[in-house]
């Protein structure tokens, strides 16, 4: 289980992330939602301990990852950033393998239990048989889905998504949640599609200027009310006739 309780991080005398409290149960996804600038980025780097907050606590598996040696903690949680490039000429097998770094210890070279992880993480992610692709010949929605599986041959407890589906035709969307919900990995997305988001996470946290404004269900939380709010838009919400999740319909804006 991941918990944030009490979160607060600024920068330039400006207050990023206040009081940032809320909970992702273990084997849950929770979609991590909010207009642009309200703080979602900054809060999955506090939680990957890439940012350290000015107040309040983070804990993994009822650990503060303050206190977690580096090692155990990139053993338990992997973070798959908006933005992932090289000036390196690695093929995708080296780029997946990267996610095998905190299982080495002292090793230098892969072990066959590495190569067969990383594999597996390619096939999962529709990409086998991409090994000895170049990194760089590959599509923006081609390179989204190889850092995907370079976080799932981490074998991660905790799994921290930031906008996974950039990029991704809506194939992939679909498939790229369904694959992470079917893992049963412990998942904070940051997600700006609103029925993506209603349609895969267990629960969803709505940020607005650094602060929590609501947490629940899909069905509880993303309302007419709180998408005027929050997104300034005009939508319907109705239950989608096949999931019974809420589907979105958004208005035109006035002329």
């Amino acid at each position: 289980m991941l918990a944030v309780t009490g979160v607060s991080w600024s920068a330039a005398a400006r207050r990023i992330l206040d009081d940032v409290t809320c909970v992702v149960p273990a084997g849950s996804l929770v979609g991590l939602l909010g207009p642009n600038g309200c703080g979602k980025t900054t809060l999955l780097r506090v939680v990957a301990r890439l940012a350290a907050p000015d107040a309040g606590l983070v804990t993994v598996g009822g650990d503060d990852v303050a206190t977690l040696p580096r090692v155990t903690l990139a053993r338990r949680a992997a973070l798959l950033a908006q933005h992932a490039d090289t000036d390196l000429d690695l093929t995708v097998g080296e780029v997946v393998l990267l996610g095998r770094t905190p299982h080495r210890g002292s090793r230098w070279s892969d072990s066959a239990a590495d190569r067969a992880a990383a594999a597996d993480a390619l096939a999962r992610v529709d990409l086998a048989g991409y090994a000895d692709r170049r990194w760089h010949t590959l599509s923006g929605g081609e390179r989204q889905r190889v850092q995907l599986a370079r976080a799932l041959a981490q074998q991660p407890l905790l799994l921290l998504l930031d906008e996974p589906t950039n990029h991704l035709d809506i194939g992939h969307q679909l498939h790229l949640l369904h694959l992470v919900r079917r893992s049963g990995v412990t998942t904070l997305a940051a997600l700006h599609d609103l029925n993506l988001a209603a349609m895969f996470c267990d629960a969803v946290v709505v940020l607005a200027a650094g602060r929590v404004v609501a947490a629940g269900t899909p069905a509880e939380v993303l309302t007419p009310g709180l998408l005027a709010d929050v997104y300034g838009v005009r939508a319907d919400v109705a239950a989608h006739p096949a999931t019974g999740r809420p589907a979105i319909t958004y208005h035109p804006p006035a002329p």
